[in-house]
C-alpha cells in the first residue's frame, strides 16, 4: 500500500540527501590551492647573508636603491584545501584560489615538484645571465655570474636577475643607477634573447612588492589587467615585453626623457 506524502514531507525527504551532498563537498578536499604575497628579496643586495649576485672577470659598481623579485605562497600540493577555504580566498584581496594544476605539476610528488621548481630557477637564472650580457654585448666566456637565492623555485624572477647584473655592470649608462635610488620590484620569466615572458599570481606579487616599500612594479604586459585589479595605491605600474625596454623604461624614469609606459 502507497502512502501519500505531504508537501512538507516530500521537501524534507529531498532536503536530506542535498545537506548530506552540502556537508561533504563542504568537508571534501578539492583541486585547488590557496595562495597569499610572499616574500621578496633584493637582487641587488644579500639573502640571508650571502650576495644574490655575484659577479667576477669584470669590474662591477656600487650601486643604490633596490630591485626587488616578488613570489607568492600557496598551500602545498598535499594540503586539503575545502570549501570554506575556497569561499574565503574568494572574498579576500590579499588571497587567490587557483587551480592546484596549475601551481604544481600535476601528478608529481612533493620531491619531484621540489626539483622540478629547482630546475626551473636554474634554467631561468642561466637565461637571465646570458639576456644580461648579450645585452651589454659582454663575452659570456671572460664575466662569470653566480646567482644564489635561497628557499625560491621557479622561473618568475628571470627579468629581475637580469637587471641587476645590468645595473651592478654598467648602471643606467650614464654614471648613475638603473633604480634611479629608487624600491623598483617586478616579476616575469625571460628568455637569453631578452623576451619577458608571462608568469602568473601577479596582484598578490604587487602586494608584496608595496608591503616591502616599492614604488615601481615591472610586469608582463600581457599581465597588466591582472596587476591593476588589486593594485596597492602608491605603486606605479610599468609594462614590459623585452629586456631592452625594461632598461629603456627605468632609463626615462630616472632622466625624465623618453616615454615611460603605462597599462
Amino acid at each position: 500500500m502507497l502512502t501519500r506524502l505531504t508537501r512538507p514531507q516530500t521537501l524534507a525527504v529531498c532536503a536530506l540527501p542535498v545537506a548530506a551532498l552540502l556537508a561533504t563537498a563542504a568537508f571534501a578536499p578539492l583541486p585547488f590551492s590557496v595562495a597569499q604575497p610572499g616574500m621578496t628579496a633584493d637582487v641587488l643586495g644579500e639573502n640571508e647573508g650571502t650576495p644574490v649576485i655575484t659577479i667576477s672577470g669584470a669590474q662591477t659598481r656600487k650601486t643604490s636603491g633596490q630591485l626587488r623579485m616578488t613570489t607568492i605562497v600557496a598551500t602545498g600540493p598535499d594540503t586539503r584545501v575545502t570549501l570554506p577555504d575556497m569561499i574565503d580566498g574568494w572574498f579576500r584581496t590579499d588571497r587567490a584560489v587557483m587551480p592546484r594544476d596549475a601551481v604544481y605539476p600535476s601528478g608529481d610528488s612533493i620531491k619531484e615538484i621540489e626539483r622540478h621548481n629547482v630546475a626551473q630557477m636554474k634554467e631561468s637564472q642561466d637565461a637571465a645571465t646570458r639576456a644580461a650580457l648579450g645585452y651589454l654585448g659582454r663575452d659570456a666566456k671572460g664575466v662569470k655570474v653566480s646567482l644564489k637565492l635561497s628557499d625560491v623555485g621557479g622561473p618568475s624572477a628571470g627579468l629581475l636577475f637580469s637587471l641587476g647584473i645590468i645595473d651592478k655592470l654598467k648602471g643606467d649608462g650614464q654614471g648613475g643607477d638603473l633604480t634611479g635610488g629608487r624600491t623598483i620590484a617586478g616579476t616575469g620569466t625571460i628568455t637569453a634573447d631578452g623576451t619577458v615572458g608571462a608568469v602568473g599570481g601577479v596582484s598578490l606579487k604587487t602586494q608584496a612588492a608595496r608591503r616591502d616599500g616599492a614604488t615601481v612594479f615591472l610586469v608582463p604586459k600581457a599581465e597588466c589587467g591582472d596587476a591593476q585589479a588589486e593594485l596597492p595605491g602608491g605603486l606605479r605600474l610599468i609594462p614590459v615585453t623585452t629586456l631592452k625596454g625594461a632598461v629603456s623604461a627605468l632609463q626615462a624614469l630616472e632622466t625624465g626623457k623618453g616615454p615611460i609606459p603605462s597599462c
